[in-house]
This record gives C-alpha cells, sequence and structure tokens, in this order.
C-alpha cells in the first residue's frame, strides 16, 4: 500500500489518491475505507443489525475495529448472521467449538456475552417494543459539530447513560466507551469531521430518517 500523500493528523483529515478528504481513522486499508464511505455514521434502525453491532463492538475490546472488520463475515456465518432469537439459544457445547474457531475471536467470555445479549435482546423487544427505539432515545438533543480529531471524545454523559441501562438490564460488554462507538458507527451521533467529505451524506441521512 502506498504512503498517504496528504494527511493532517491535527485536524484527523487525510486526502487520498482520488483526491477526497476522509476521517483519519480508516486510514488506507480498502476495507476500512468502504465502511467509512458507505456504513459509519449512516442511521441504522434496525434491531437485528444493532444487536449485530453491539456484539462486535464488544468483541472490538481491546482489539483494532480493523480486525473485526476482517473477521466479521465470519462472525456472521458462525452467529446465524446475528439473527438474536437464534442466538439466544446457542449452547456451551457450541461455545467450545466457538472457542478454537481461529476465524472470529476466541474469547470465552465475549462469546458468552453474545449469547446473553441475544436473550435480552429478546427481553427488550418484548418490553420496550424494539432496540431500536430503545438505543435511539439516547441521542444527543444537540449535535455537536467535530472540526478536529482531538474534539472527537471516547464517551459522552449519554453514552454512560446507555451503558448503565443496558447493564441494569443485564446486557455485557457494554461499557461507556463501548456505548459511544456504537452510537458513533449507527448514526445516532454524527462523528465525521466537518472536513470529511461524507459529513454533509450522513448529516442529511440522519436528519431524514424516519
Amino acid at each position: 500500500m502506498p504512503p498517504n500523500p496528504e494527511s493532517n493528523t491535527d485536524l484527523g483529515i487525510k486526502t487520498d489518491f482520488d483526491g477526497r478528504p476522509r476521517c483519519w481513522w480508516c486510514g488506507n486499508d480498502p476495507l476500512y475505507v468502504q465502511y467509512h464511505d458507505t456504513e459509519w455514521g449512516l442511521p441504522v434502525r434496525d434491531d437485528r443489525r444493532i444487536y449485530e453491532k453491539i456484539c462486535l463492538e464488544g468483541f472490538q475490546a481491546g482489539l483494532s475495529w480493523i480486525t473485526i472488520l476482517r473477521k466479521r463475515e465470519a462472525f456472521r456465518q458462525r452467529f446465524a448472521n446475528f439473527e438474536f432469537a437464534q442466538v439466544a439459544h446457542f449452547t456451551s457445547h457450541q461455545v467450545d467449538k466457538l472457542v478454537t474457531d481461529a476465524t472470529i475471536i476466541r474469547h470465552r467470555k465475549k462469546l458468552e456475552s453474545a449469547i446473553n445479549n441475544a436473550q435480552r435482546a429478546i427481553e427488550m423487544v418484548d418490553n420496550e417494543g424494539s432496540i431500536t427505539d430503545f438505543v435511539w432515545q439516547f441521542q444527543p438533543r444537540r449535535s455537536v459539530i467535530r472540526k478536529t480529531q482531538k474534539q472527537i471524545p471516547a464517551l459522552t454523559d449519554e453514552s454512560t447513560a446507555l451503558s448503565k441501562e443496558l447493564k441494569r438490564r443485564g446486557w455485557s460488554f457494554v461499557g461507556p466507551t463501548t456505548c459511544y462507538a456504537m452510537m458513533q458507527s449507527l448514526g445516532i451521533v454524527n462523528d465525521h469531521l466537518r472536513s470529511c467529505e461524507w459529513w454533509e451524506t450522513v448529516e442529511q441521512t440522519r436528519k431524514n430518517r424516519p
């Protein structure tokens, strides 16, 4: 991979060979760039996809997100495409097999957490109506425009509150930092930097979401 021709780490914006300014964090990896351009920050209002994101953010703890992206298709295959009604019934024998599977993250507590959270997801749908409505109620009342990399927080009051409520309902691997990363990726906040070409698209899509 050739070096990035232009980068401003203070601002957090890089300009690739295609001349398009992007947030710094996706680097030059094609998979990471595609994720940045087509997924990150666009609003998600689908319970299965939100459950998937919660699980993957939990698996990411202590690792890089690109590691998770490279294993995401394998995770989908092993976890019934993150259909939580199916994952909720995974057995300890299945966990034993998953722990030996090098195509995913072989961390027993994280694997068990995904099953636990599938059970909690079913409860949430029964009690709250949907995971979507529950998670989106933590959207900040006021949007904050981030102009530099240093302005992007690791967690917020809203992510801390979401984490607290999820934990109170029995979810696991949902700390405030994990919850904020989830809020960023689901479009609950728009943390593309203002000078990133995708900020405007994400912002308009968020405003027009049903």
